[in-house]
């Protein structure tokens, strides 16, 4: 019978973060796969769990879990632990899941801290609807992609970020939302020096540097950082609809219905709707 793999979530900053579940199943299982050993070990020390250890790192996962996979299928109990936080949330542990569910072994999660979670609930932001990015793809191409579907995100955004990259991606979120645009810059969540800040991402870019370069004056950014940005507002959306309606004339605007698949009627009615106007200016405006 195969054992169970375990993703153990772990404290993000502060130690004692840790669930009485986390630490039971970590000193039970038959071993603790890592993301950095060292890391971990003050963790472990803390908490008095004597479990061998291996490292499973995103360097070594595509070989490694096949290791795990088998010795899982050979009857072993295995926890997955990351350096901060839910394994293969932005952490390595996705591949290892996939692996193990295409031989039917069984995996289960044992919860805990989330940096994404405690920055949306401290940000001050809309905690109805939001959607998770992570980290902005450092090669540009892909980069501009994810950018470029955000620009109309009506949705609260949260991005993780590393300081040597925050400047960049500030500037880079400031050119595409606006400088208006608000934001929650957290830092160091659950630690000693945890600061949440409020402000906007043109005084948030401003403030690191802009360009990334980091000129004289601006504060050089220390620790790991959640971004959590506004989604655009519906004010806004009205404003950028209302404008890209202005742009083109009302033959234009009904045709563009009609070739979406609405007969005439429905398509005057939908111009109508969009301009603010009645059907009646809309029929005169076709005759």
């Amino acid at each position: 019978m195969a054992g169970t793999l375990y993703l153990v979530a772990t404290p993000i900053g502060n130690l004692e973060d840790m669930t009485l579940r986390a630490i039971r199943v970590l000193k039970e299982a038959d071993l603790i796969a890592c993301e950095d050993t060292r890391t971990s070990r003050p963790l472990l020390k803390a908490y008095d769990i004597g479990t061998p250890v291996t490292s499973y790192h995103k360097f070594n996962e595509e070989e490694k879990s096949g290791e795990l996979v088998r010795r899982l299928l050979e009857g072993e109990n295995i926890a997955l632990i990351t350096d901060a936080g839910m394994p293969a949330i932005s952490d390595p542990g996705e591949i290892l899941v996939k692996r193990c569910m295409e031989v039917s072994v069984p995996v289960t999660a044992v919860p805990g801290a989330s940096a994404s979670v405690t920055a949306l609930a401290l940000s001050g932001a809309d905690t109805r609807r939001f959607v998770f990015e992570g980290f902005l793809p450092q090669a540009n191409s892909e980069k501009k992609e994810v950018l470029a579907r955000i620009a109309d995100e009506t949705r609260t955004m949260i991005f993780y970020e590393a300081p040597h990259r925050l400047a960049r991606t500030l500037a880079a979120l400031m050119e595409v939302l606006g400088e208006a645009r608000g934001v929650a810059i957290c830092k160091e969540l659950t630690k000693k020096f945890e600061t949440v800040e409020r402000t906007t991402l043109g005084e948030a870019a401003a403030r690191f540097g802009g360009t990334g370069e980091d000129p004289d004056g601006a504060d050089k950014p220390r620790g790991e950082y959640v971004l959590v940005i506004d989604g655009k507002s519906k004010k806004e959306l009205a404003a950028e609809t209302a404008a890209r309606w202005e742009q083109m004339d009302i033959p234009a605007h009904v045709a563009h219905y009609e070739q979406l698949g609405l007969d005439r009627k429905e398509a005057m009615k939908a111009a109508a709707r969009d301009r603010g106007i009645t059907k009646r200016d809309v029929y005169r405006a076709l005759l």
